[in-house]
């Protein structure tokens, strides 16, 4: 059964490094969380070493300069790692058959603020679909959008049978108090059309290898992963071979109607999705 815990002060002896997401866990958007700020500095403190784990399609370096701006001290962390990054390293030095056949001209599908997966790449960027090799998305162009937005664009996209790249596969986050879609919705739409589509991020394997490496290899059940969203954070940290912890006031405190829903509902919504249930749960980071 799934344990609720008061504080993640409750089980941090029993691990050596965090896989933390940020979005609705750190920060929510726009401004940081206190009491997780100060739950990162306390375990920091305690000798456990803090990866944040970003579905941002964006390269570490964008975010952590994002952080700065926001007011997240550096100290509270060690190591970044992003989805955005992974996709760069995809791009920028195929190693696998797939990326290798993708071509070079590349049509971006996102804001610009997400320039950076693509950026020094070695890409050609077009902005016409029919000069595209192979599409990178990144999110929507415009918070407010909805998916029916990207019917059209999607529609012929799968006409020229163009691949997609896609930097992050979240489907939903908050930005403030606001729910905006994600590059994964958009992805997964891609695909039920018939499109080809690989995902760089949560909840997939080569994302979490990124980590293991940059941690220096650690034993994954000393390794707990925390975040708001059970298809990617617990997901991908079960699979991966660690525990997880998942935080209720996230993207699910509507489904839940609360931010601090029972055991068995927690563990009734992962049946449902049919993921992993976590194997802690609380409302919000805090220690």
């Amino acid at each position: 059964m799934t344990q609720r815990l008061s504080g993640l002060g409750a089980i941090i002896g029993n691990y050596d490094a965090l896989l933390v997401d940020l979005w609705g866990c750190v920060h929510n958007g726009v401004e940081p969380f206190p009491a997780a700020v100060d739950a990162l500095s306390r375990a920091t403190a305690a000798g456990v070493t803090v990866c944040l784990l970003s579905n941002g399609p964006r390269r570490v370096s964008a975010i952590v300069k994002r952080l700065d701006e926001m007011g997240v001290p550096r100290d509270v962390y060690q190591h970044v790692v992003t989805s955005g990054e992974a996709t760069w390293r995809a791009l920028s030095s195929p190693s696998d058959a797939w990326h290798k056949a993708l071509g070079r001209r590349c049509y971006h599908l996102g804001p610009d603020r997400d320039d950076s997966v693509r950026q020094d790449a070695g890409l050609e960027i077009v902005t016409k679909l029919s000069e595209a090799d192979f599409i990178v998305n990144t999110g929507t162009y415009d918070n407010a959008d909805v998916l029916d937005d990207y019917e059209d664009r999607l529609q012929e996209a799968l006409k020229f049978k163009l691949p997609m790249v896609c930097a992050n596969p979240d489907l939903v986050v908050y930005i403030g108090d606001d729910l905006t879609i994600c590059a994964g919705l958009i992805a997964q739409r891609y695909e039920a059309l018939g499109g080809d589509v690989v995902y760089h991020g949560k909840p997939f394997p080569s994302v979490y290898a990124l980590c293991f490496e940059t941690l220096g290899m650690p034993e994954p059940k000393r390794v707990l992963g925390i975040g708001d969203a059970i298809r990617t954070d617990v997901a991908g940290a079960k699979a991966a071979g660690c525990d997880s912890l998942f935080l209720a006031s996230g993207i699910y405190v509507d489904g839940f109607g609360t931010s601090d829903p029972a055991p068995e509902a927690v563990v009734a919504k992962a049946k449902e999705e049919q993921h992993p249930a976590p194997d802690y749960f609380m409302p919000a980071l805090a220690w």
